[in-house]
């Protein structure tokens, strides 16, 4: 039976291939890109689905402590109905009373440790070695460069993963409990972005009203996964004043179809069929935007992650805001370039050198 395809992976790659969505950009101009923006927004959004509703917070603080010349914070936070998480904050060495700063968001990606390398988290030799396979503490390390930086888990991640403590609920049989949340939400008309980006908003929520906190000078950054995230809590947040988004540049035909590189915590339905990676990308324009990329990532492959920053390059041109748009192309694999990342945030968050001082 070889003389027709029986596969439906296949098929799916095929129909991939050929698709062209809905609201491809293809302008040139700051009228094309702010027409195309306002048909294309809130057609993207619309595939979120519904969202939980906003809870109070309700903080418990759990233990502050000094890990490497900054204070940390353990919180537990009610973040949506039913369902609460773990807050680390990192505040800078420094920070005198009555002063703030700027803070970004730190989003975590797949990984057994959810929110704990990024964070600096390096107490144990897996912790550490996860740091070091990808430049993991971004968290940890923009602290220490002055910024307050914030992280929880995401759901599925960390202490959110139904598969560790203190849950350890193993009835999934060894299947991805990114997918099974993305079921269970669809079923009830959510997604697992839109209960993701809630809790991310928040954490945010729950950030600014800490002392040492400016909410006014907000970023964003996060690794893979965490490069989805940032990507959505910066397009839906208004807060957020620049993104970097590190290793998530690629094409879906082929990282999510071809190489079967997504699952339900990046997904929306109908998602694709409006748009291309690079097209949600470029609705963040003209918002400051940092691309990281590597030469050798095996995640995101380089010739279709270039393709993608080269059709964002295009976006951000016609919007009037090329200069907005940078690029960290790293010579690393899947995992934080750190070239660009200080000065970006320093300059679009407003946070000069020696301010710290002052």
């Amino acid at each position: 039976m070889s003389f027709r395809n029986l596969s439906p992976q296949r098929m799916f790659f095929e129909m991939a291939k050929r698709h062209e969505p809905l609201f491809r950009f293809r302008g040139r101009t700051r009228k094309d890109f702010q027409k195309w923006k306002a048909a294309a927004l809130p057609r993207v959004l619309k595939t979120l689905g519904d969202w939980p509703r906003r809870v109070p917070p309700r903080p418990r603080f759990i233990a502050e402590w000094q890990h490497d010349g900054l204070r940390k914070q353990r919180w537990l936070i009610d973040v949506g109905p039913h369902i609460s998480a773990e807050f680390l904050i990192a505040f800078p060495d420094g920070l005198r009373r009555g002063e703030k700063r700027p803070a970004i968001l730190c989003c975590h990606g797949h990984g057994p440790f959810g929110k704990e390398p990024v964070m600096g988290n390096d107490s144990s030799p897996q912790l550490r070695e996860s740091i070091a396979a990808h430049r993991y503490n971004y968290g940890h390390v923009m602290a220490k460069r002055g910024f307050v930086t914030f992280a929880i888990d995401w759901i599925g991640f960390g202490e959110r993963n139904d598969s560790q403590k203190p849950n350890f609920l193993a009835h999934n049989w060894g299947r991805d409990w990114c997918n099974l949340y993305y079921l269970h939400a669809t079923m009830l008309g959510m997604t697992s972005l839109s209960i993701n980006l809630a809790h991310g908003m928040a954490a945010t929520d729950f950030a600014i009203s800490l002392p040492g906190v400016d909410g006014k000078r907000l970023g964003v950054m996060g690794l893979s996964g965490g490069g989805t995230m940032t990507l959505w809590m910066a397009l839906c947040d208004r807060r957020f004043n620049a993104a970097e988004i590190i290793c998530y540049s690629d094409l879906w035909a082929y990282f999510g179809i071809r190489d079967l590189n997504y699952c339900g915590m990046q997904v929306a339905p109908g998602l694709f069929k409006l748009v291309d990676l690079p097209d949600l990308q470029g609705l963040l324009a003209p918002k400051p935007l940092l691309i990281d990329i590597g030469a050798n990532d095996t995640c995101f492959r380089v010739d279709t992650s270039m393709e993608c920053f080269r059709r964002l390059a295009a976006i951000y041109r016609a919007a009037g805001a090329r200069e907005m748009l940078e690029l960290d192309f790293h010579e690393g694999e899947h995992g934080w370039g750190d070239n660009r990342s200080e000065a970006f945030f320093r300059k679009h968050l407003r946070f000069e050198h020696g301010e710290e001082n002052t």
